[in-house]
């Protein structure tokens, strides 16, 4: 293959992963190419300057707030990313830097759990790619049936491993099941059994920290909600990790009534890493509920939001 041949299937390859957004392995497929020459192209392309990313200002962090946090919260590693000049550049700085953190500490995992959401599929959609044939990727619970979306957890799980070129394990169940019977039943299936203990080996796990809303969104729960949050009083649910509602003091509202088909509270607090990300205002009150509880053992987060947990705080 001669300089300008070479130079020329590096731009298609790049091409087709940046603008097209194909996978490692459709690149593998499509040019005839293992998923390590792949990726060693995507690397050569950024070499050689056929590929050039640009980065418009620098992801500064508030080590004197981040002190503070670690003094008031000292169980959680909190990041907080400096404001940008726009909302929109505030949004672009979180995905960037979590993306970045995310990968970090995934370079040094076997089993990373990955839940669902929009900011999840954001953050993984930046992931550099790599070649991990030694790394799983795993739900650690079941889907939200959020259909008419491309941010359920079983996309978001794939689309994770595509980015290495590794595999992953999925549950192919509801987020909820109502019947005690039926839903302790199911995880030792053979089908489910050994996702289930893949999740209890996770090195990592990353999230997003949600509100009720985020459950009330889809419709299925939504008509089953007195049933999903069977005696808890919905006043006290300030946020949502890991599919279960928690209070303001950072306490899970389900310990006996807990509806979900996933890994259990007490495996996923045995997660030596859980990364969560909150990029709104609006969930200060759950990112405060998640730092008293010690839910996470990282957040990544940008001044605005910090700030408006310290007014929180303060009131509560």
């Amino acid at each position: 293959m001669n300089d300008i041949t070479q130079q020329g299937q590096l731009a298609d390859i790049a091409r087709d992963y940046y603008l097209g957004q194909l996978t490692i392995t459709q690149l593998s497929e499509k040019y005839q190419l293992s998923r390590y020459l792949i990726t060693k192209a995507l690397n050569e392309a950024r070499a050689a300057g056929i590929v050039r990313i640009t980065i418009n200002s620098p992801i500064d962090r508030n080590t004197e707030l981040e002190t503070r946090f670690t003094e008031l919260f000292p169980h959680t590693n909190t990041m907080i990313i400096k404001d940008a000049a726009t909302t929109n550049a505030d949004i672009e700085n979180i995905i960037d830097f979590a993306a970045a953190e995310i990968q970090r500490h995934i370079k040094s995992s076997e089993i990373v759990g990955v839940s669902w959401g929009g900011t999840l599929m954001n953050i993984i959609n930046r992931f550099q790619t790599d070649v991990r044939d030694d790394l799983v990727f795993t739900q650690f619970m079941g889907d939200n049936l959020k259909y008419s979306s491309a941010i359920g957890a079983t996309p978001l799980v794939q689309r994770a491993a595509a980015k290495y070129g590794s595999s992953y394990l999925t549950i192919p169940a509801p987020l909820y099941v109502l019947n005690d019977t039926v839903r302790e039943q199911l995880k030792n299936e053979p089908a489910l059994a050994n996702v289930f203990e893949q999740c209890g080996k996770m090195d990592m796990l990353f999230t997003g920290i949600g509100t009720i809303d985020s459950v009330n969104s889809i419709r299925v729960w939504h008509q089953s909600l007195n049933e999903i949050f069977e005696n808890v009083d919905r006043q006290e649910i300030v946020g949502m990790l890991y599919g279960r509602p928690y209070s303001i003091d950072g306490q899970i509202l389900t310990p006996k009534s807990d509806k979900l088909f996933g890994a259990s509270v007490a495996a996923l607090l045995e997660v030596p890493c859980r990364i969560g990300v909150v990029k709104s205002k609006f969930k200060a009150r759950a990112m405060l509920g998640a730092l008293r509880g010690s839910l996470l053992t990282d957040i990544i987060t940008n001044e605005a939001v910090a700030n408006r947990v310290l007014l929180e705080l303060d009131n509560n």
